[in-house]
């Protein structure tokens, strides 16, 4: 099969023409040939050459006159950006590996040993670029195959290359939940028996994957392989935890762990939002340690939002994943994803809405998805019902935000201007006051507005024996 046509960008002349004076084999391959066979759009393309990548990156930049090439010498790699394509460049390896590490002994090599390194026959394939042969493709594995069949297979025994490399188990669920591949039986059953190999991962390696398996069109297809193959538990055991049903007097509770996948599934069906996503992913992850029975309640998870809320910066340190805003907002999600739902069971207030929105602030319209998304009953009259109660509270917020102001509210008083009109330090009397202010306006006991919060501010002084100066 030639593929040139797939070869009109000027990078791949460019290149084949530095192959052919240098006389050097030099391969497309990888990602770029599997995803133009699968007409999906490409903005990178990996070369390698039989000799130096670091070398062979130079002349085909200056060449086209790219500009700077960005070079990682201790990975024998170089890069370069030219008219919307990433090029890397590398020489072709054959490597070995201990077992107490992912990083390889590489030494230089041929294409093919080049391809019998590659975790998946799909990704193995590739083009060449010297003149007799280029845009022939080149399919030791038979990955043209493979790829027909959507079937993800490994060029060596599937326990040697995960053994080697335990990344690409965790490579194996991202291509199967984003490409809507299968995995290949014996590979399957090779990720289960290497499942402890994850343990010389860094977490920083295994978030990156596990970030994009997240945030793939139908999350629920990887955590299920990540769940059935024993990987999930290896570095997120807190949510193998929300698995199975307990039952006792004949009383069940639902299996949170799919629960929570439907959630996902939800969120992912309405936002690309990272964030919000691991907001669903963690919204009962507390589940498990609160449950309890009675004979009165059935079973409660009481105060799971609360613990599941202080859970989430930790989990957040262990994966690696950032501790700023980004997981504040979850922590805020993970705490507020209860109170939407206890305002559809009730009569409104204006009270619980205006806490509702100053609780949320400009987050609201998110915490409004997730809550949505936690309808998973398999009773359509219940859905439609509570569905219905959420577009009444979403009127009914908006009402309340036209009339009082309240997202990103901040009380018309500061802390500091507090200080300063009685002559205080920080203390306990200014956060009295200042919280006895917000109080007051979220019930309505005074407008949001500077000269009643002024008043009400002298009031709340006087009672706690402070004098204006």
């Amino acid at each position: 099969m030639n593929l040139s046509e797939h070869l009109l960008h000027p990078v791949f002349k460019a290149v084949g023409q530095v192959a052919d004076t240098n006389g050097q084999r030099t391969y497309a391959i990888g990602g770029f040939v599997r995803d133009v066979l699968l007409k999906r759009p490409v903005d990178d393309v990996d070369f390698v050459v039989e000799g130096s990548g670091i070398e062979m990156a130079t002349e085909v930049a200056k060449l086209l006159n790219a500009g700077e090439v960005t070079v990682f010498k201790n990975f024998g790699t170089a890069h370069f950006k030219f008219r919307g394509l990433d090029v890397e460049f590398v020489g072709a390896r054959k490597e070995s590996y201990r077992n107490d590490s992912r990083k390889p002994i590489v030494e230089g090599g041929t294409i093919n040993d080049d391809q019998l390194r590659r975790d998946f026959t799909v990704n193995a394939m590739a083009i060449s670029m010297n003149g007799p042969t280029y845009g022939q493709l080149e399919d030791p594995f038979e990955g043209l195959a493979d790829l027909g069949n959507r079937i993800l297979r490994t060029p060596l025994d599937p326990d040697v290359t995960f053994s080697d490399d335990p990344l690409r188990m965790m490579r194996a669920i991202r291509f199967a939940t984003t490409l809507s591949f299968v995995i290949e039986p014996d590979c399957l059953r090779a990720i289960s028996r290497n499942a402890n190999r994850m343990s010389i991962l860094s977490a920083e390696r295994i978030t990156d994957e596990f970030n994009k398996i997240i945030m793939a069109p139908v999350p629920s297809v990887g955590f299920k392989l990540l769940f059935n193959t024993g990987l999930l538990d290896t570095f997120f055991p807190e949510m193998t935890k929300l698995k199975g049903v307990e039952i006792i007097n004949g009383i069940g509770h639902k299996d949170n762990f799919y629960h929570t996948l439907q959630v996902l599934d939800n969120v992912a069906a309405m936002s690309d939002n990272l964030w919000l996503r691991w907001a669903a992913i963690l919204h009962d992850i507390a589940k498990p340690p609160t449950k309890r029975f009675s004979d009165e309640h059935g079973w409660t998870f009481h105060g799971h939002e609360d613990l599941g809320a202080r859970m989430v910066p930790k989990i957040f340190e262990r994966l690696k994943l950032p501790l700023d805003h980004k997981m504040k907002f979850v922590r805020k999600m993970v705490q507020l994803h209860l109170r939407p739902i206890a305002l559809t069971k009730d009569e409104i207030s204006d009270s619980a809405l205006r806490r509702l929105l100053y609780d949320a602030g400009e987050d609201i319209d998110e915490l409004m998805q997730l809550c949505r998304a936690d309808i998973t009953s398999k009773n359509e009259d219940k859905v439609s019902r509570y569905l219905t109660n959420y577009d009444k509270v979403i009127v009914r917020m908006a009402e309340v935000e036209e009339k009082d102001h309240l997202r990103n509210f901040q009380p018309p008083v500061s802390g500091e201007e507090i200080m300063q009109r009685f002559g205080i330090g920080p203390g306990k009397e200014v956060g009295i006051i200042k919280n006895a202010i917000k109080d007051a306006i979220l019930d309505a006991v005074i407008a949001n507005d500077r000269e009643e919060a002024e008043l009400f501010m002298l009031a709340k002084a006087t009672e706690l024996g402070l004098k204006p100066i």
